[in-house]
């Protein structure tokens, strides 16, 4: 029936499907907003690093490394990256001398929210009369995915 739970076999033939279609799902958006309307700096990795700081205010790199699953290198490039354009900074951190916060600047949330904007306006075209249960069950299925592998390392 398609309201029991599946057999762990089975689980994980569906769930490998999902994990299949994530990846070009995420490339596919970033390259379409990418090549939208130019907002100069903000490829992928940049505006990870713009978003979380957006949501989570500031952090250091290891802190958004852990976040993102991603190694403490690439993030720091990232920040680098940001940091040439102008849209985030690293201001001292009480808590640790040698590890600086990293905020955004008054340029960096006008970026990401500009790319947030055209991503909104992206996936709004998104057709097949989704209801909000089908994305409810989305979420759910990739969150508990993403919990199961949350002891993953990146460095």
């Amino acid at each position: 029936m398609a309201d029991e739970p599946l057999s762990p076999e089975d689980l994980a033939l569906r769930l490998a499907d999902v994990y299949l279609l994530v990846g070009p799902l995420y490339r596919r958006v970033l390259r379409k907003v990418e090549t939208g309307e130019e907002i100069d700096g903000v490829g992928a990795g940049v505006r990870m690093v713009l978003d979380l700081l957006r949501q989570g205010g500031p952090m250091t790199v290891p802190q958004m490394g852990r976040a993102q699953a991603l190694s403490r290198q690439f993030v720091q490039r990232m920040v680098n990256d940001a940091a040439e354009r102008g849209f985030a900074e690293a201001v001292p951190n009480p808590a640790h001398r040698r590890s600086s916060l990293i905020r955004l600047t008054d340029a960096g949330r006008t970026a990401i929210e500009a790319v947030i904007a055209r991503e909104r306006g992206l996936l709004g075209q998104v057709g097949g009369d989704l209801t909000q249960a089908d994305v409810d069950a989305c979420v759910k299925v990739l969150s508990c995915m993403l919990d199961e592998l949350s002891d993953v390392d990146v460095d």
